[in-house]
């Protein structure tokens, strides 16, 4: 696997299922800044009916709808159903993620951390989902909420450290006397 953060604000997503496992889905796109997207639902929950709104389809995405998204994400359907709807994805090019079905994913979605733009991931390429939510929740711990301040600051500091003409090398030096010098790590 390779790691990778994507800009839903730029990218398409086409969200499938019918339950509670799509609706936090769905609130999850949401809360990330995904800008386009589209729920397939057959029978949805009324929360997901909500929470959707004008985004909902009743019903499960044809080849053209599943070409239309750049990324598929697939969600409490039936085994033969999510089967078929990850063909299609494989067939169209868009990358598809069957929840908890390892065999028919392009990607795994990652426990995460995050402290404003900073983000940790934890993730065991689809193993045991259930570990990598246990440890991110260690790390949560661990990375209090200071930790986006940090961040906000030495940014600062780097942007001008790059205006001053710091070389790439000069650039990292830089970084970790930054961090050293306020006892992050210590």
């Amino acid at each position: 696997m390779f790691p990778i953060n994507l800009d839903l604000a730029r990218l398409s997503v086409a969200l499938v299922g019918n339950g509670q496992a799509t609706l936090n889905r769905l609130r999850q796109l949401d809360g990330d800044g995904a800008r386009y997207v589209t729920v397939y639902a057959e029978d949805p929950i009324a929360e997901l009916v909500d929470q959707a709104g004008d985004r909902l389809h009743r019903y499960l995405p044809n080849s053209a709808d599943v070409n239309a998204a750049a990324i598929l994400f697939i969600v409490d359907l039936p085994h033969e159903k999510a089967a078929e709807l990850a063909a299609i994805a494989k067939a169209v090019g868009t990358i598809a993620n069957v929840e908890d079905v390892k065999e028919y994913c392009d990607f795994f979605s990652p426990a995460r951390v995050t402290r404003g733009d900073l983000m940790i991931t934890v993730s065991t390429n689809g193993l045991s989902p259930r570990l990598a939510g246990r440890i991110r929740r260690a790390i949560e711990k661990w990375l209090e909420p200071g930790w986006s301040e940090r961040l906000n600051a030495l940014a600062v500091e780097r942007a001008k450290w790059k205006a001053g003409g710091a070389s790439m090398r000069q650039l990292q030096q830089n970084t970790d006397e930054f961090i050293d010098s306020r006892g992050w790590f210590s």
